[in-house]
């Protein structure tokens, strides 16, 4: 399944960035607000900004958004690690 997102064209001549670079950038803006919501896991958004999960990090670092890591998840990484 595949959504397509519509912005009108007034919308998008608004839009404070390069033509080639709006389709990137708002999909990154996306992933990074579903993510800041709870809406979205880390990897799903990753993936969904088309970039590395270093990258996303550092995305995440500047705007401020905390990264979503709870007691469980370092459970599972801990016995992840220790194979």
């Amino acid at each position: 399944m595949s959504i397509q997102l519509e912005i009108p064209d007034s919308v998008a001549e608004a839009l404070r960035l390069p033509q080639p670079e709006q389709k990137q950038r708002l999909t990154v803006e996306l992933a990074l607000a579903l993510y800041g919501r709870g809406l979205l896991s880390l990897g799903k958004a990753r993936e969904l900004a088309g970039v590395s999960r270093f990258e996303f990090g550092l995305l995440l670092a500047k705007r401020g958004i905390p990264r979503h890591y709870t007691a469980e998840d370092l459970k599972d990484d801990i016995a992840y690690a220790r194979g």
